[in-house]
């Protein structure tokens, strides 16, 4: 009975000491990161900077067409004033130069806004391939193994965006 504890005392010391050595050796899991795709497109230098270019490319267009807006206004109070005294032909008249001034206005809104769209997106799209560089530059720095960008919670300690704007910032 005595040899039997202790050949049970050595089995058991024996498997813990194995497994103590084997979880040392491993880690302890994948490791896994967040990064804030919305965060780097708002707080960025290079997101800044691509909304004030968007801005000077497209302020004065942008600028036509509140104008226009405000001119249409203006022409369609003066013509409901008028109407009442002015020939037929006359009201006609100005009604489809209205509505064609009105159409011209809705043309030149509906480039603007697939203009701008358009160069949105093109800028967003550089500001991902940058993002994205960086991004593998701090997953093989940090030797991450999976990098999740939109998720549901996200605890702080695994958000790495702050890491990411940063390095883009010193680009």
């Amino acid at each position: 009975m005595k040899l039997y504890k202790e050949f049970i005392f050595t089995g058991c010391a024996t498997f813990f000491c194995l497994v103590s050595t084997l979880s040392v050796g491993q880690e302890s899991g994948p490791k896994i990161a967040y990064v804030s795709l919305e965060r780097i497109l708002g707080e960025s230098k290079m997101a800044k900077d691509a909304q004030a270019k968007m801005q000077n490319e497209f302020g004065k267009r942008e600028k036509e067409v509140r104008d226009g807006v405000e001119s249409i206004k203006a022409e369609a109070a003066n013509l409901d004033k008028e109407a009442a005294i002015l020939p037929e032909t006359e009201r006609v008249k100005r009604q489809r130069e209205l509505a064609e001034h009105d159409r011209d206005l809705q043309r030149k809104q509906r480039e603007l806004i697939e203009d701008s769209q358009r160069r949105g997106a093109e800028e967003r799209a550089k500001i991902f391939e940058k993002a994205n560089q960086v991004l593998k530059t701090i997953v093989d720095l940090k030797k991450l193994d999976l990098v999740v960008q939109d998720a549901a919670y996200v605890n702080p300690k695994i958000d790495i965006t702050n890491d990411v704007i940063q390095a883009l910032n010193a680009k």
